[in-house]
C-alpha cells in the first residue's frame, strides 16, 4: 500500500483516522501497532513476521540493557547490545545482501553457488536503522526503556513513516509515546502537509520520471549531449521530489495523529558545496551515521588521516545502505572523495568565491552522483557519463537509437527541443519549488496564517492529484527498493 494511492487515501486513512479519533486514549497506541501491521502486511504479508521478530527482540533486548545497567553490571549491557546489533545486522545482511556477496563470491572464484533470489522486505533498511537505535540509546542512556510491547511496536511499525522514513528515533517520539492531545490547529497543520506531498510525488515526481525514462529508453551512443544533461536534471529532481515528496506525507499524518517527526530535507539545492547539500538531503540518515558510526569511529578529534578515513567508511556504508549494488558503494565513495577533498581544502576556496560558483560546483557533482546512483550498471554510468561530456561513444551492432539520433550523438537534435518544449515549463517550476522561494513568499503575502487559503489550497492540490491518479500508468516510488 503506497500513499499516493486510492486504497489508502479513500480506504484505510479515513477508516484509520475515525477509530482512532473515537477511540479512547489508554487504547490508541494499541489501534495505531495493528493498523500498522495491516498496512504492512498489505503488501508484505509474510515478512510481517520478519518485523514482528525485529520488534520483539529489540524489546527483549531492551529491557534486558537497562536491566544490566541498573543491577551494575556494564558488561552484561554491552553484551546485550552487541547481541541486538548483530542480531539487526544479521538479519538485514541476509535479506538484503546475501545475493550481492554471493554474485561477488562466484565472479571472484568461479563457483556458481545459486542465489537465494529472496524479494527484498519493504523498509527493513528504513525499520532495522530504527530498532537498533533504541537499544544503542538505552544502553546510553539517551532513551528511556520502554516497559510495554503495544507502545514499543507501535514505535517500530508505526505506518506514516515505516516503508520510506524519516527514520525516527525512539528519543524523537518518547514524550508523545503516551501524551497526544487531539488539536485542531495540529491536524490542519498535517493535513496540508501531506496534500503538499502529495501533490510533489503525484503532479511532480511523476511527470519528471517519464522524461527521465523516455530519455534513457534508447541507448546513450546515440544521445546528444544537451539531452543527456536534461535526462540527469529529470532524475534529480524526480528523486528529490518523490522522497522529499513523501517525507511531507509522512511528517503531516504524524502530525494528524500527533507526532513530530523530524525534518528529512532543507532544500538541498541550494547548497553552495557537497557537505551542506547533505547536511540538507534525508538528513535523519546522516544524522544517524554521524550518530552511531561516525563519532564512534572518532569523528574529527582524531587528526586528519583519521576523519578522511572515518567518513570513507560513513559514506561506503552510506552508499550499500541504498542497495545490494556496485553503482551504490561507487555513488557513496564518490560523495566521500568530494566531501574528504572540501574538509582538505576546497571549502575554504568555495567561500571565497562568489555564490554562483558554489552552487555550479555542487550542482555538477551532484548531477554526475546521480548518474551513478541510478545506473546500476557501471558501465552504463560511464557512458552516459561521457555522453554529458561530449564524449563520443560507439554503437553497438544492432542497437536502435532515439528519433532523430545520430550515431555520433552531437550537442542537441530535434529530440531534444521537442522535450524541452514539452518539459521545460516543468522543468523551471520544479527547479523553482526545489528552491526556498515558494515558502519565503507564501509568509510574505502572510498565507500561510489564514486557514481558509490553507484549506482551499487542500482541497485543490487533492483534486488535482485524484485527477492524475485516475488515468495515471506511471506511479513509482523510488526508494521503496531501499
Amino acid at each position: 500500500m503506497i500513499f499516493a494511492g486510492f486504497t489508502f487515501l479513500f480506504r484505510f486513512l479515513p477508516i484509520v483516522l475515525i477509530a482512532y479519533m473515537i477511540c479512547p486514549k489508554q487504547f490508541r497506541n494499541g489501534l495505531l501497532f495493528l493498523a500498522s501491521l495491516i498496512f504492512y502486511a498489505w503488501g508484505e504479508p509474510v515478512y510481517v513476521l520478519l518485523m514482528l521478530f525485529s520488534t520483539v527482540s529489540d524489546y527483549w533486548h531492551g529491557r534486558r540493557i537497562d536491566a544490566a545497567k541498573k543491577a551494575g553490571k556494564p558488561k552484561a549491557a554491552k553484551g546485550f547490545l552487541i547481541s541486538s546489533i548483530v542480531i539487526n545486522l544479521a538479519m538485514l545482511g541476509f535479506f538484503k545482501y546475501a545475493d550481492w556477496l554471493i554474485g561477488i563470491f562466484n565472479n571472484v572464484t568461479g563457483c556458481s553457488v545459486p542465489l537465494l533470489a529472496l524479494p527484498l522486505p519493504l523498509g527493513i533498511s528504513f525499520y532495522t536503522f530504527q530498532t537498533m537505535s533504541y537499544s544503542i540509546d538505552v544502553y546510553r542512556g539517551e532513551a528511556k526503556v520502554q516497559t510495554n510491547m503495544i507502545d514499543f511496536g507501535m514505535f517500530v511499525s508505526l505506518f506514516p513513516q515505516l516503508i520510506a522514513g524519516p527514520i525516527v528515533r525512539y528519543a524523537d517520539i518518547e514524550d508523545r509515546m503516551k501524551d497526544r492531545p487531539l488539536k485542531a490547529e495540529r491536524m490542519s497543520e498535517g493535513a496540508l502537509r501531506f496534500a503538499v506531498g502529495l501533490g510533489k510525488k503525484v503532479l511532480l515526481a511523476n511527470q519528471f520520471g517519464i522524461l527521465w525514462e523516455t530519455i534513457t529508453a534508447a541507448p546513450p551512443a546515440g544521445m546528444p549531449v544537451l539531452t543527456g544533461w536534461l535526462g540527469i536534471l529529470a532524475y534529480g529532481l524526480q528523486i528529490y521530489y518523490d522522497f522529499s515528496g513523501y517525507s511531507d506525507m509522512a511528517i503531516g499524518l504524524g502530525a494528524i495523529f500527533g507526532f513530530q517527526f523530524p525534518e528529512n530535507f532543507d532544500h538541498p539545492y541550494e547548497s553552495r558545496s557537497v557537505s551542506e547539500f547533505f547536511r540538507r538531503w534525508h538528513m535523519t540518515l546522516q544524522k544517524w551515521f554521524a550518530s552511531y558510526v561516525y563519532y564512534p569511529l572518532g569523528g574529527n578529534r582524531k587528526g586528519l588521516k583519521r576523519q578522511i578515513f572515518n567518513l570513507l567508511v560513513v559514506w561506503g556504508l552510506t552508499g550499500i545502505w541504498h542497495g545490494a549494488s556496485g553503482n551504490f558503494l561507487a555513488w557513496g565513495l564518490y560523495f566521500g572523495f568530494w566531501l574528504v577533498l572540501e574538509k582538505v581544502f576546497l571549502q575554504r576556496a568555495l567561500t571565497r568565491l562568489p555564490r554562483v560558483f558554489g552552487h555550479l560546483y555542487t550542482l555538477t557533482a551532484v548531477a554526475f552522483g546521480w548518474v551513478l546512483f541510478t545506473h546500476t550498471n557501471l558501465a552504463e554510468a560511464g557512458q552516459y557519463m561521457a555522453r554529458m561530456l561530449a564524449i563520443p561513444l560507439s554503437v553497438p551492432q544492432g542497437a536502435a537509437l532515439a528519433a532523430g539520433a545520430s550515431a555520433g550523438g552531437g550537442i542537441f537534435n530535434a529530440q531534444t527541443w521537442y522535450l524541452l518544449f514539452q518539459y521545460g515549463g516543468l522543468l523551471l517550476l520544479g527547479a523553482v519549488g526545489a528552491t526556498n522561494l515558494p515558502v519565503f513568499l507564501a509568509k510574505k503575502c502572510r498565507l500561510d496564517g489564514k486557514k481558509w487559503i490553507s484549506a482551499i489550497f487542500i482541497a485543490i492540490l487533492l483534486l488535482l492529484c485524484m485527477a492524475y491518479l485516475v488515468d495515471a500508468s506511471y506511479n513509482p516510488f523510488l526508494y521503496f527498493r531501499f
